[in-house]
């Protein structure tokens, strides 16, 4: 229950933070303003417009399930394959004015929160999990006028799983919590059908698991269709005919920043005796720290390397001298052989409140055994204030091996990102 809670304040404050975060993205340092930006369709002193568009939508998302272990290809209670996923979602969404440098930088970005409602034809084994979820997207290209390619992911947590119990729903080896993150990335097509209508069709791929922190985690994957259809509030510069008034923009000042995370989390473990896995009954602690010197290339990117540090109590603990029949004695090693230190290239795609940061590292400095290893990391960090941010991260080894959940706060030092008036 603890464990629940924790995920819940996580996604929670991930979500206030994305609305309270304009009051306080103050713009010091650099700043470009829009005031030149103004078009003789607008001209000073007449603009009654809102600084943001905001959009309703509601989608159907009907998917394929990817059948990648026993349960889901038919080794449960029906003894039949489990295939088909639908669900619903209502989302909001709020987006700059369309002849802002935000909007013209970020090609239309978009942000906001949604809710959505999952069935898989199996309440009884699986359940049908409610989902909260954070999202942005952006335009990939512009076919024509009302017409463009764009992509979108979605990063929250569901609840109202059925999971493993060995008594009761033993044949489910994917699903071993009630709340599950979840995790989608979509690519779709938007149709401008009015000023205010969007029609929108497209495909998506989407991930739910609980990051380890409960076994089983091998976790649900589907493939899905899109169609929806949204409702645009206030967008009145859409269809304007282009202006030669509006200025380039401005060149980006290229520079080197220094990201410093503080993370932690908890994980759980399973250790091999002979061909057995035994799931060990504690939850272990994770503490950690990235710092990374990141050279920002450009406004939408950014990359360097990564100094990592991890302490990982599950690290190479051990049963003593098992003998078949005998009572299990678990052994914890010393805090240096359950820590290390590693270096990671690092890789980020840059949009307004959101950074999606990709690394792959390896561990350097270590006692062998769980922490010789091949890193890699997906994280999500959310800024706070201008310096700050929120960073929900996750790794893996081997690309396959699930390893732990990367919950902390960050502060970038010299920072000399421009700054928009949104």
């Amino acid at each position: 229950m603890k464990e629940k809670r924790q995920l819940w304040k996580v996604i929670i404050i991930s979500g206030l933070t994305l609305f309270i975060s304009e009051k306080f993205y103050a713009d010091t340092a650099t700043t470009i303003s829009d005031d030149t930006c103004i078009s003789s369709e607008n001209p000073p002193g007449n603009d009654t417009t809102s600084r943001f568009i905001h959009k309703i939508g509601i989608e159907i998302r009907p998917g394929y399930i990817i059948r990648t272990n026993p349960f889901l290809q038919g080794v449960n209670e029906n003894m039949r394959p489990i295939k088909n996923s639908l669900s619903t979602h209502l989302n909001y969404s709020f987006r700059s004015q369309s002849d802002s440098y935000t909007d013209r930088i970020f090609g239309g970005v978009y942000q906001g929160v949604g809710f959505a409602y999952f069935t898989f034809g199996e309440s009884r084994q699986i359940g049908n999990p409610a989902t909260f979820y954070l999202f942005q997207g952006a335009r990939l290209s512009r076919i024509y006028d009302r017409l463009s390619l764009n992509h979108e992911w979605n990063f929250g947590l569901s609840a109202g799983w059925k999971p493993y119990d060995p008594s009761d729903n033993y044949y489910n080896i994917i699903i071993g919590s009630k709340v599950n993150a979840y995790i989608n990335i979509n690519v779709y097509l938007s149709w401008m059908l009015s000023r205010r209508l969007e029609l929108t069709t497209g495909i998506a791929l989407s991930h739910f698991s609980n990051g380890n922190t409960r076994f089983p985690n091998a976790g649900l994957n589907t493939a899905s269709l899109k169609t929806g259809l949204a409702y645009h509030f206030n967008d009145n510069k859409r269809f304007l005919p282009g202006t030669s008034s509006r200025p380039p923009i401005p060149e980006f000042p290229r520079h080197i920043s220094y990201d410093l995370t503080l993370f932690g989390s908890w994980r759980r473990k399973g250790i091999s005796i002979g061909e057995e896995r035994i799931a060990l009954p504690d939850a272990y602690t994770v503490l950690g720290f990235n710092f990374s010197p990141m050279y920002n290339l450009s406004y939408r990117f950014r990359a360097g390397v990564s100094l990592d540090g991890f302490y990982d109590g599950s690290a190479n603990i051990y049963f003593r001298d098992y003998v078949k029949g005998t009572q299990l004695t678990l052994i914890k090693p010393p805090i240096n052989e359950q820590s290390t230190l590693g270096f990671s290239g690092r890789t980020e795609y840059v949009m307004p409140y959101f950074s999606v940061n990709l690394g792959l590292g390896v561990n350097v400095f270590h006692n062998g055994g769980d922490m010789k290893a091949f890193y890699q990391i997906l994280a999500l960090k959310i800024k706070f204030t201008r310096d700050s941010f929120i960073h929900i991260g996750y790794s893996l080894q081997n690309f396959n091996a699930p390893n732990f959940l990367m919950l902390g706060i960050g502060y970038r030092f010299n920072n000399k990102y421009p700054v928009f008036p949104r």
